[in-house]
């Protein structure tokens, strides 16, 4: 219950921007925004942030390698989508030091386990190795599986919601 003692009015509460990231794009906020993307089924959703500044990144990435592919959108690959994610956050003012990662998706929606492993599991493998390479921790990570999912990462604190189809909802 909301006990007003008539010393002025309340203001209402303002909800954070919310900004789309389709697949193979990513975005950066450094407003508290809140940045969404769905349909991650092989794919993943990595979601950096820099809690000093605070900024944060949301990048959907759908293969895992840009080598021998000639295709300009970096942010189509595991290992240079997730450079230039950090390259974005760096010029909104981040710096990789005090970044942290949280990761969704990558879950293997076909089975092809007679060719060695999916698209969604090579994914994974790749966007840890390149955020290894930049000295970046996982500190979060709702991976694998044969479920899509869409997630919500909240700008403001880093809180990364992992929207699970036949799973519910997670908070990392």
């Amino acid at each position: 219950m909301k006990v007003y003692d008539g010393q002025g009015k309340t203001e209402p509460e303002t909800k954070p921007e919310q900004i789309k990231v389709g697949i193979a794009e990513y975005d950066v906020s450094n407003n508290g925004a809140v940045l969404t993307t769905s349909g991650l089924g092989s794919c993943i959703g990595v979601a950096l942030h820099d809690e000093t500044v605070p900024v944060s990144g949301l990048v959907h990435v759908m293969l895992p390698s840009a080598d021998d592919i000639e295709d300009g959108n970096r942010a189509k690959f595991a290992d240079t989508g997730v450079e230039t994610l950090i390259e974005a956050l760096e010029d909104a003012g981040g710096n990789r030091n005090n970044m942290v990662a949280k990761i969704a998706g990558g879950s293997d929606m076909l089975d092809f386990s007679e060719s060695g492993s999916g698209i969604g599991q090579r994914n994974v493998e790749q966007v840890k190795e390149t955020l290894d390479d930049y000295g970046i921790s996982v500190v979060g990570e709702d991976v694998g599986g044969n479920h899509g999912r869409s997630i919500k990462l909240k700008g403001a604190s880093g809180e990364l919601v992992v929207k699970s189809a036949n799973k519910g909802s997670t908070t990392l």
